[in-house]
């Protein structure tokens, strides 16, 4: 059986506020694996839950970090120099919307919720892009995370939708420029998993319910489903050939034309 050996390997991971969120499951797949993480979060009610849950990581590194105040970004980037050295992956688990733009419909987005959710969740994994290609000498992997409202209408996601849209291309574009340097670029589009911020979301019980029992596979996907994938994108010896990918798991879900549960036919 292959393993996957991240030792020695350095990272930084945006993202973690809880055990049930995506960048966690896959921050415990990249530690198991050996790989050393600095973890970039928001705001101080977050960093003693983040101290606690980061225990069992190999000599973590917490970093409180706002990704729409570039001047926090560069003392983020100043501190994984300081005591990381180089990267060799970043893992983008990072999104926002104002709920009220999950409540009104679409047409009704204000300029200023349109920009605050641009702003974190898209043009965040450029400003993250820039930073970590200097600290990327030897190559690397940045990862980030979309769902399927990026290509599909899904009722109630709204603005978010069109901001994964939005981080879906900057992928591409990302891809195509630091390729050169051998830095992969990809996204990971997640089935609905219920995570705290999923759980904001109108109806998103629903949705999840739904996508499950109308997957190929009819259930719902795990964390650990994502985390794994991740670990394999991450690893230079598995997927040094892909990048600029949007790569699905779902169930398979994003292949079906109706969302029809199989009892109803």
């Amino acid at each position: 059986m292959f393993t996957v050996d991240l030792s020695g390997k350095n990272g930084v991971v945006f993202g973690v506020a809880n055990r049930r969120s995506i960048g966690w499951a896959i921050a415990e797949h990249l530690n198991q694996a050996g790989a050393r993480m600095l973890f970039g979060y928001q705001g101080p009610r977050l960093k003693a839950p983040l101290e606690k849950l980061t225990t069992s990581c190999i000599d973590p590194v917490l970093v409180d970090c706002d990704v729409t105040k570039d001047d926090q970004l560069d003392n983020l980037f100043e501190t994984a120099q300081k005591e990381l050295g180089t990267l060799d992956f970043v893992i983008h688990s990072v999104a926002y919307a104002p709920k009220k733009t999950f409540l009104a419909p679409f047409y009704q987005v204000s300029r200023e919720d349109w920009k605050i959710t641009m702003d974190v969740s898209a043009y965040s994994l450029v400003a993250i892009s820039s930073r970590s290609k200097e600290m990327m000498p030897n190559g690397g992997s940045i990862l980030t995370l979309s769902y399927l409202a990026a290509q599909r209408v899904v009722p109630r996601y709204n603005m978010m939708g069109i901001a994964k849209a939005a981080l879906e291309a900057s992928v591409r574009f990302l891809a195509y420029d630091l390729g050169p340097q051998g830095i992969r670029v990809n996204a990971i589009s997640a089935g609905p998993l219920r995570t705290v911020a999923a759980r904001s979301i109108p109806g998103f019980g629903s949705i999840a319910s739904k996508a499950g029992s109308a997957s190929m596979l009819r259930r719902n996907i795990t964390q650990s489903e994502v985390g794994g994938l991740a670990l394999s994108l991450v690893s230079p010896d598995l997927t040094s050939g892909i990048t600029g990918e949007t790569i699905y798991v779902d169930g398979g879900c994003h292949s079906m034309g109706m969302l029809l549960d199989p009892a109803d036919l």
